[in-house]
């Protein structure tokens, strides 16, 4: 089968070449007229000007075009990397130094070096919104020069170590999480509603001091209110008068001494000398039937009746 389709292969050749001699042969052999008119092939005059002028401004417009794309290039400081401070690395775009944003920015995640801190810096404030799929503003942190604004649901703020909620406010609640609250202002902590607290403790060292500068100061619970100083003095201090009232139960004191400073002393007439009087030391307690307590030198019997005149004042 190869050896007939080369013998084909080779006649054809052959007849092709005796084809093309027997052409050549009579194209030698017609006759040639002496009068033949010969017509310039070419570009010649003023169009071979204008081809060579565009052709000159092409190369020109070209060398241009290449020393602006190569000043661009290097004044850019494009590489193979990036462009100037901007990076483009397998994890995203990565920029170095100070940069500008004119329009908005819309990114998944921003974060700084290792080793550097991550500024962001305004001539007037700086918004950082958050948005759902539907385009509608879910919440907002505005950094101004006056005030810092966060506009959300629910604000909280989280322990880096474990994750506890240290501090979070929403509509209904504020909640502080910390182990301890500090208030170091000169003027303590001001409420405008009741407080609930189980526990009330000053610093190591430093007076607890419950103050109302102008109205009154009420401690209420329904089992009971305990006031304890284990190694001091309670006092209560007032300007005009002290109550302790018990609708139900007594008041009860119990203490290895009872004093009571400042009563009234009663007088009466007695028969003893007045030198027996000037040294009286022991005085009866009486009470007036409106309450009233009062001192009355103490006789062989009571005294009470006979200085009973200071009743008379009260």
């Amino acid at each position: 089968m190869i050896n007939i389709l080369a013998d084909l292969l080779l006649r054809n050749h052959l007849k092709m070449t005796r084809e093309q001699y027997i052409l050549a042969t009579q194209q030698n052999n017609l006759p040639r007229t002496e009068n033949a008119q010969l017509y310039p092939v070419g570009i010649y005059g003023w169009r071979k000007r204008c081809l060579y002028f565009f052709v000159l401004l092409l190369l020109v417009t070209m060398i241009v075009n290449l020393a602006m794309t190569i000043w661009i290039l290097k004044v850019m400081n494009f590489t193979v990397d990036g462009m100037g401070n901007l990076r483009v690395t397998k994890k995203g775009i990565r920029l170095e130094g100070i940069s500008e944003f004119l329009l908005p920015l819309y990114v998944k995640e921003i974060h700084s070096r290792k080793d550097s801190p991550l500024v962001l810096q305004s001539d007037r404030n700086v918004t950082v919104n958050a948005r759902n799929h539907m385009g509608q503003l879910t919440g907002q942190l505005t950094v101004g020069a006056d005030a810092v604004e966060a506009q959300c649901k629910r604000f909280e703020v989280r322990a880096s170590e474990d994750g506890r909620v240290l501090f979070s406010a929403d509509e209904d609640e504020i909640t502080i999480g910390a182990e301890k609250l500090k208030v170091t202002g000169t003027e303590g902590a001001v409420f405008g509603h009741s407080v609930e607290t189980p526990h009330i403790r000053a610093e190591p060292s430093q007076d607890l001091r419950l103050e109302s500068p102008t109205r009154s100061l009420i401690m209420e619970a329904p089992r009971g209110v305990q006031v304890s100083a284990a190694a001091g003095d309670f006092k209560a201090t007032c300007r005009k008068e002290l109550h302790l009232q018990s609708t139900e139960g007594e008041i009860f004191l119990n203490a290895d001494t009872i004093r009571l400073g400042n009563l009234p002393t009663g007088s009466f007439s007695s028969s003893l000398p007045s030198s027996s009087s000037s040294r009286q030391t022991v005085y009866e307690l009486c009470v007036c039937p409106n309450g009233k307590l009062y001192l009355s030198p103490a006789g062989v019997g009571s005294t009470c009746q006979s200085s009973s005149n200071i009743c008379l004042w009260s």
